[in-house]
């Protein structure tokens, strides 16, 4: 692969990161493996979002043999949502997915994305709630059921958007891709319903997949301060989406 050469990348697998010294290494490995196996060419761009262990010398040591493979590094931590954008407008495949560094949602699920995406979805996002899915390890007690708690509130605020807004995994035709984050402003964890929300109101055609998931602890995201955090998101989002609703903006389907 040439660095750079956008007309070739087939996919851009995006990971967010942050202090994930411990895991990067295993990660960007499993990702090699998968993207060697495919049989078609990828690129792989860690956003490290201001991480203050070895995040970054951990990932460029995993990925130094590998070409066209890239780190993006925020001086200072910004949030998911934020690393996520960066990743994704940065990106040149024709595909792109973004997953967790932990990759509770294995990495071979790229290959149900794909198909979907290849059928003509524009994006299609792992779900843990739908029929088919298979929790192997599951989350503490608290944590999981914070998890529903969250997914209530964001079904009154918005409506019906999807069983499952959370997972850690997505995978979007670049066109949509595009198209979307460069509308995103959440930077925080609750950025997944702003995705979500847009790809609605754009008219994107959009697919819940089942998928197989482990927990992986110690989660990034504190308990109670998150979930608080997560919630005011949730609120802001609420104010600048209701300015938009009525709106009638153009879908650049590419």
């Amino acid at each position: 692969m040439i660095e750079g050469d956008k007309k070739e990348i087939h996919l851009s697998i995006v990971v967010p990161v942050y202090n994930e010294e411990k895991r990067i290494g295993f990660a960007v490995k499993d990702i090699l493996a998968y993207l060697e196996n495919s049989g078609f060419v990828g690129e792989i761009i860690i956003v490290d979002d201001g991480s203050r262990d070895e995040t970054v010398l951990e990932a460029r040591r995993a990925m130094a043999s590998e070409a066209g493979h890239r780190i993006i590094v925020f001086p200072e931590n910004k949030g998911k949502g934020r690393a996520v954008k960066e990743g994704i407008l940065a990106s040149s495949g024709d595909c792109v997915i973004f997953t967790d560094a932990d990759l509770s949602t294995p990495m071979n699920t790229a290959d149900t994305v794909l198909k979907h995406l290849s059928e003509g979805s524009d994006i299609v996002i792992g779900s843990r709630a739908l029929k088919g899915s298979e929790i192997r390890i599951r989350q503490p007690f608290v944590r999981e059921n914070l998890g529903r708690v969250f997914n209530v509130i964001v079904h009154l605020m918005f409506g019906e958007i999807y069983r499952d807004t959370q997972c850690g995994f997505k995978g979007f035709r670049r066109g949509a891709a595009l198209d979307i984050f460069s509308r995103v402003e959440t930077e925080g964890f609750a950025f997944d319903v702003e995705v979500l929300w847009w790809g609605r109101k754009l008219g994107y055609r959009i697919m819940e997949i089942p998928v197989v998931w482990c927990d992986s602890r110690p989660s990034r995201l504190p308990l109670f301060g998150g979930s608080i955090k997560m919630l005011r998101e949730l609120m802001r989002l609420k104010v600048k989406l209701r300015r938009t609703r009525k709106e009638s903006l153009p879908c650049n389907k590419n």
